[in-house]
C-alpha cells in the first residue's frame, strides 16, 4: 500500500499512459515550442492533481504515464491537457499558429491504456474464492 494515494474519502491507485499527436503529424515540438508543451501539461496536471509519472515529448506527439484521482476520467484529462495547451501554445506563438492555421495544434483523440500492479487474472480469481456459491455464476452474491 506504499505507492496508493489518498484523498479524504478514498485510496487508489489508478493510472494510465497517454499518447496523442499533433495535427498531421507535423513534427513542431522542438526546442522552446516542446519545452512550452511540457511546461502547460505539467501545470494542468498539477491544478488537477494529477501526478506525471513519466513522460517524454517526440517531435509529433507526447507519452505521458500519469496516476489520476478517481473523480477525473480519461476524457476529461485529454480534453483539459489537449485543448489549454492548444489555445496557449497557438496564442504565443506566430510559427505555431501559421502552421496550424485552423485553430488545432492536436490531431483528433489519444491512446489511453490503464495500468496496475494486478492481472485480469488475478482480480477474478479473488473474486471467485469470495464465497461458496454455485460454480456456474459469473456474477455472484454472498449469503444467498
Amino acid at each position: 500500500m506504499e505507492h496508493y494515494r489518498k484523498s479524504s474519502h478514498t485510496v487508489y491507485d489508478i493510472k494510465y499512459h497517454l499518447v496523442w499527436i499533433t495535427k498531421y503529424r507535423k513534427p513542431v515540438l522542438r526546442g522552446e515550442i516542446a519545452e512550452r508543451a511540457r511546461d502547460l501539461i505539467r501545470e494542468i496536471c498539477k491544478a488537477n492533481d494529477v501526478e506525471i509519472l513519466k513522460g517524454h515529448v517526440s517531435r509529433e506527439h507526447v507519452h505521458i504515464f500519469v496516476s489520476v484521482p478517481p473523480h477525473i476520467s480519461v476524457s476529461e484529462l485529454m480534453k483539459s491537457i489537449k485543448g489549454k495547451t492548444s489555445r496557449k501554445m497557438l496564442m504565443e506563438s506566430k510559427a505555431l499558429s501559421k502552421a496550424f492555421w485552423g485553430r488545432h495544434l492536436w490531431a483528433r483523440g489519444y491512446f489511453a491504456a490503464s495500468s496496475g500492479n494486478v492481472t485480469d487474472e488475478v482480480i477474478m480469481k479473488y473474486i471467485e474464492e469470495q464465497g461458496k456459491e454455485p460454480e456456474d455464476a459469473d456474477f455472484k452474491i454472498e449469503d444467498l
